[in-house]
This record gives structure tokens, sequence and C-alpha cells, in this order.
């Protein structure tokens, strides 16, 4: 597809150890912003980053270090709160003023309902359709698809299956940090129970424009992504896909 197509960046990345602070952006955020190059000119200015932190709740503190973050690498970061209630009067009209809009981790399930209560779901369509590129981490990256397995219900992951489905079939994120998540994923698209599976270790991510995988990325070495479908005979079938190391 063209470069103008509608752009995701489904990702288990996005930051890096910083010396002096919580942690700074890599080549992953790079590379979100450099996607919206590609949909157009940027806004005179240095590149702009709305951030949206549903999932943790809009953690003020996290909130502050994503900017201090931002101001380092030369970006303007700002934010959509949702609580206690929403922080901008008209939500698409503020969000379209941004180049990416990359959604955080935390709990996928209450990021769900908090959009739909807030009617997200339709604008963010819009703007994926509009070219506005759209990024995330972990429920950051969940979100797009129909599912996902999740840690919100409490310490047990358990599948989540009303993801907003701009994205096809089911998202694992952290598969090589997390060991709990791999064997549920195979477990539960063997199953049925979700659909075929796109997996990100920590560092990777996920392109895709319109509807389909177009590559994955890293920004580590040695990082996997993986494909989980069901096989012919009911079992589980894992895949690793080619992986282009972002500089």
């Amino acid at each position: 597809m063209p470069a103008s197509a509608p752009t995701i960046l489904a990702t288990s990345a996005g930051y890096r150890p910083h010396p002096r602070l919580r942690f700074g952006f890599g080549p992953m955020m790079a590379f979100a912003i450099e996607l919206a190059r590609e949909q157009g000119p940027l806004a005179d200015g240095p590149p702009r980053i709305c951030n949206i932190g549903t999932a943790s709740g809009d953690d003020k503190s996290f909130q502050r270090d994503m900017e201090e973050a931002a101001r380092e690498a030369g970006y303007v970061l700002h934010h959509l709160s949702l609580f206690a209630q929403p922080n901008v009067e008209d939500t698409e009209g503020y969000l379209r003023g941004y180049d990416v809009l990359w959604v955080n981790g935390g709990s996928v399930v209450n990021l769900l309902a908090v959009w739909r209560a807030h009617g997200l779901p339709e604008i963010l369509h819009r703007l994926w359709q509009d070219g506005v590129v759209l990024a995330g981490i972990s429920a950051g990256s969940i979100c797009w698809f129909e599912g996902g397995v999740t840690d919100s219900f409490g310490p047990d992951l358990q599948p989540v299956t009303n993801g907003l489905g701009f994205l096809p079939g089911t998202n694992g994120v952290h598969m090589d940090s997390e060991d709990r998540r791999r064997p549920l994923l195979r477990e539960l698209v063997a199953a049925g129970t979700l659909g075929p599976a796109l997996c990100t270790d920590d560092g990777t991510g996920l392109l895709f424009r319109g509807d389909e995988l177009v590559e994955a990325v890293a920004e580590i070495d040695g990082a996997r992504v993986t494909r989980i479908e069901r096989g012919a005979d009911g079992a589980a079938v894992e895949t690793d896909l080619p992986v282009r190391r972002l500089r």
C-alpha cells in the first residue's frame, strides 16, 4: 500500500534507559515520526506527539516523564487526559493537531471501556483514515486488534476479545519478558477463543498500512516477532517473521 494509507505502529517498544531521566525515547518513537513525515509535511517546528495515557489512569508523574523524554529528543509532547474529565473541549480537533498519537500501556480493559464512554473509537478511526499515525505500546498495541491476553483483571492473564478491531486478529505483547503470555496465547488460538496472533518481544513493533502487516521492526538486536495460528490438526503453529533493525 502507498505511504498515505492509514498507519498503525503496534509495539512492545518505544523507551530506553537514560542516564538522567526515568527513560528516553528510542528508535521506535523516531520511526513513528518518520511514518508521520511519509503522510505529508509536518507543521513548522518540532514533531508533535500526543500521549494518550488512559490505560494508566492519566498518571501525572508518568506524563511529566514523557514530557522530559520528548524535550530531550527534540519533540513537542502534550496529553489527552480523560480523568477525571477530558482536558479539552473538542477532542477530535485537538488530536488532529498532532503528527503521532501514542497510546501508553496499563489496563487495556479499562482503556477500552473509558474510550467507548467518551466516543474515542469513532474519533480515532476517522483520524486513522485521514492519515494521523496511531501508535502505542502494550495496552496501546493490543487495543487496535480484535483481542489479546491481559492482566487487567488480576495477576492471572485472561483473554480480552472486544478490542477496537481496526486490525484483524490477536496481538501478543512482551512475549520474551512475561513467560506466561506465550503458552496462554497458543492455547487460546488453538481453541479458537482468539484469532491468529501477531506477537512482539520487547523492543519490537508491527507496522500496518490499512489492515495489512507491512513489516516487523526492532530497536534492539535479537528480538523476535512471531505469528501464532491454528494448524489443520487443531494445534497452535508458531512462525518467526523477518524483523528489520531500526537505527
